[in-house]
């Protein structure tokens, strides 16, 4: 079986992160992890990218922790695959399948509504997964859950077991098994140390691309670790 992070931050990218894209890489290489996808805030969520500066240079500073870690990935043996985690006042979506070259010319997405993002972004060929819907943090000024633009959910994420609130998972499940949709998990990890959380998912395949993930989601193949 081949272990796989699928929803983990970057201190280049992410606010709220404290280890750099090497860092993390070389941090799940020492766990026993075949791959990692690295899904940093977007600039509408908590970014470390300044604003107010050109498209294609944000686009550029947010790719940074990610092609950090698929360089040192390449170095120690580890596969490392891209996304990110789109915001919308705490309510989050993780996207796979849309890459750097994507973004670039998509310089009108924090302009969308929402479920217009989340419709575009599947047309264009992205798998979309709703990330921890029904964590309940000070911060989260409102969620919005959109069932119909979504190809799965994160029903386990492993912060929500290391901060003592497993109920945020049993309702991500629940919700899930109410609208028949598959089911991921990730740890959300965004430190080596005191942040990490382990977590992901267990597949009986190794990934060769981040469609190969999504595809296995989709079909349900994936086990979900805490």
């Amino acid at each position: 079986m081949y272990r796989y992070e699928t929803h983990m931050h970057t201190g280049e990218a992410s606010a709220c992160a404290d280890s750099s894209g090497a860092e993390m890489a070389e941090k799940y290489k020492s766990e026993g992890y075949a791959g990692i996808i690295v899904t940093d805030h977007f600039f509408n969520g908590n970014s470390a990218v300044p604003r107010g500066l050109p498209w294609e240079e944000r686009i550029e500073l947010y790719c940074r922790g990610y092609e950090n870690a698929k360089r040192r990935g390449a170095e120690i043996g580890l596969d490392v695959f891209f996304g990110f985690e789109y915001g919308n006042g705490g309510s989050d979506y993780l996207v796979y399948g849309l890459d750097k070259q994507w973004l670039m010319k998509n310089d009108r997405i924090l302009d969308m509504e929402l479920t217009d993002f989340l419709e575009y972004a599947r047309r264009c060929g992205g798998f979309v997964v709703q990330a921890h819907p029904f964590r309940n943090y000070g911060y989260i000024r409102s969620t919005v859950h959109a069932p119909h633009f979504t190809d799965a959910v994160e029903a386990v994420n492993a912060s929500h077991i290391r901060a003592g609130h497993p109920e945020f998972n049993e309702r991500a499940t629940l919700y899930a098994e109410w609208y028949g949709l598959p089911v991921t998990g990730g740890s959300d990890s965004h430190n080596t140390s005191g942040k990490w959380f382990g977590g992901g998912v267990m597949s009986e395949t190794r990934f060769t691309s981040v469609t190969d993930y999504a595809r296995a989601v989709a079909e349900r193949k994936v086990i979900c670790i805490e």
